[in-house]
């Protein structure tokens, strides 16, 4: 198990580097209940400190709501609770789809990862508990062959367990073997409010 771990942390370290050489536009759509609530875009770079630097294209101002004065005040604070819990889970999703490798290694040391081949497609099924928050869990799909994650599922919370959040992360490869998250669906399961993240338009930076 040492050395595939090895290699997915390898894999992985490399893979972030590559990264940094490009930018990229995301998109967030934010939904309530299954409705289409927000959608922002951003261009997105690496900053020097490993960092996502993002800058919002196009920002739209909120609409004004409607009615009376008092129920101005309540839509508008709704409005904001479920923007800031967006914003919130939307990071924690990001969070899990960038491998934290000292969370890994101390997770192997604790005897929290299993793992399995998947058949003959040459890849590997790692599942680690406890990996950024007691009680979570992480599954992961890496392709030896491609050298590359495949995809993430997480299931895990904010602040508390019973404030539930999953997260499915599907990548993609770059023409120049880059490897990139594609979409990053990401579930607030008590809210029933929803975060999709969607990568596209990478372009070399310089």
């Amino acid at each position: 198990m040492q050395e595939k771990l090895a290699e997915i942390k390898q894999s992985s370290a490399a893979n972030k580097l590559a990264l940094a050489r490009y930018s990229w536009m995301e998109q967030q759509t934010i939904s309530l209940k299954g409705e289409v609530k927000k959608t922002q875009q951003f261009q997105v770079r690496i900053g020097p400190d490993g960092q996502q630097q993002k800058i919002e294209l196009n920002p739209q101002a909120a609409p004004q709501p409607s009615g009376g004065r008092f129920k101005q005040r309540v839509v508008a604070k709704k409005t904001e609770e479920f923007q800031v819990y967006g914003q919130q889970i939307a990071a924690l999703g990001k969070q899990y789809s960038q491998l934290d490798l000292q969370a890994l290694d101390q997770a192997y040391q604790r005897g929290d990862i299993s793992m399995q081949p998947n058949g003959a497609d040459g890849t590997i099924i790692l599942s680690v508990k406890n990996y950024l928050k007691p009680g979570d869990s992480l599954t992961l799909v890496f392709d030896r062959q491609q050298k590359a994650i495949r995809a993430v599922q997480v299931a895990s919370y904010l602040t508390d367990p019973s404030d539930a959040v999953t997260i499915a992360v599907q990548f993609a490869k770059l023409p120049d073997g880059t490897n990139h998250v594609s979409t990053n669906q990401v579930n607030g399961v008590s809210k029933k409010l929803g975060v999709m993240i969607q990568n596209s338009t990478y372009q070399p930076i310089g």
